[in-house]
């Protein structure tokens, strides 16, 4: 038997680019293909700094996810054993903004790739990465199971419940081996610099405001990008297809918790005259904002043996550690002044 090959749709982006290193690594001689559009979200960047022998069996394939043609050709050509999906346009405030992109994306995207894999060849394993969002707000105390019915409040979340959907109805109507994975919020290095821990840390860096949508107190479940990989290849080996598994990490922090633990992190990486925690600046909550996620990830466990690795406030510090390197402060300045965040 030859070389497992893997399949990496958003492989150029944040929690994508750590799955691949983390392929890359797992074996002497897996082959991983890249497609990635290369939009603002995915960069070369984040798949550079390999070891020789990993760069040597890593390809990456320039293109949109919605490209039937393209998916075909390559699908033929590699017959990847298994494909991760996690190309998307993951922005909660983008989607606010315009919501277009999300769906033609999220929605049509994942269409074009199971109507591609439903042609053949077909792999062993799809791995189809949703977020908790679709489920909606969870009342304080609450976690709601993969069985729960979705309730998205964001164009965003409503984009990723369309896909999600698909993978499933593909695996009911065409047997295609689906499993969803449904992570709660990722950090980590070689984030985008408009997403909240890189935000404060680059924003703070340069002494200017962290802003904090409302009160602060919404409350979410934080993990780092390599548990959330580790339990995507363990989707990938032991998942049962068509079921949903939720990844959490259990360590749930309100908003202004998590902005001033990166602040604590930084008083001490990068001392100032005060703390960096002087800088949080309440500004107008953003629409449609749910309060808190909630989500049961006792199936991933149980079936599975998942469990995260990183303890919370080691893992922020490490975070906040990796966006002190000078270039990679850099291009985070760039980007946020590409957006209107760096000022």
């Amino acid at each position: 038997m030859g070389a497992a090959t893997s399949l990496v749709t958003g492989g150029a982006g944040f929690i994508g680019s750590a799955l691949v290193r983390r392929l890359l690594s797992a074996t002497h001689d897996g082959r991983v293909i890249v497609l990635d559009a290369l939009t603002y979200a995915g960069t070369k960047d984040n798949l550079s700094g390999l070891p020789a022998g990993q760069a040597a069996r890593l390809e990456l394939v320039v293109g949109d996810v919605r490209d039937e043609a393209l998916l075909a050709a390559l699908l033929r050509r590699a017959a990847p054993d298994v494909v991760y999906h996690l190309a998307a346009e993951t922005h909660v405030d983008r989607s606010i903004d315009d919501p277009r992109p999300f769906l033609e994306t999220n929605v049509m995207g994942s269409l074009a790739l199971f109507e591609a894999l439903r042609a053949g060849p077909r792999p062993r394993k799809v791995v189809h990465v949703s977020t908790d969002e679709v489920l909606g707000p969870a009342a304080p105390g609450v976690f709601l199971s993969e069985a729960a019915p979705t309730r998205p409040s964001s164009p965003y979340a409503a984009s990723k419940a369309g896909g999600e959907a698909l993978a499933l109805a593909y695996f009911t109507t065409h047997a295609l081996p689906v499993v969803v994975a449904r992570p709660t919020n990722h950090f980590g290095p070689r984030q985008l610099a408009e997403k909240l821990v890189p935000l404060v840390v680059c924003r703070a860096l340069a002494g200017l405001s962290l802003p904090v949508y409302g009160d602060g107190l919404q409350r979410r479940d934080w993990l780092h990008v390599d548990d959330g990989c580790e339990a995507l290849s363990a989707l990938a080996e032991r998942g049962e297809p068509g079921r949903v598994y939720h990844v959490a990490s259990g360590e749930e922090r309100t908003t202004l918790e998590m902005v001033g633990a990166v602040c604590d992190a930084l008083d001490d990486l990068r001392p100032r005259a005060s703390s960096h925690r002087e800088l949080i600046t309440h500004v107008t909550d953003r629409p449609g904002h749910d309060r808190r996620y909630g989500v049961d990830a006792s199936r991933i466990r149980a079936e599975l043996g998942w469990a995260p690795r990183h303890d919370l406030p080691s893992a922020i510090r490490a975070t906040a550690l990796s966006y002190l390197d000078p270039a990679t402060q850099a291009r985070a300045r760039d980007h946020l002044e590409r957006r209107g965040l760096g000022r």
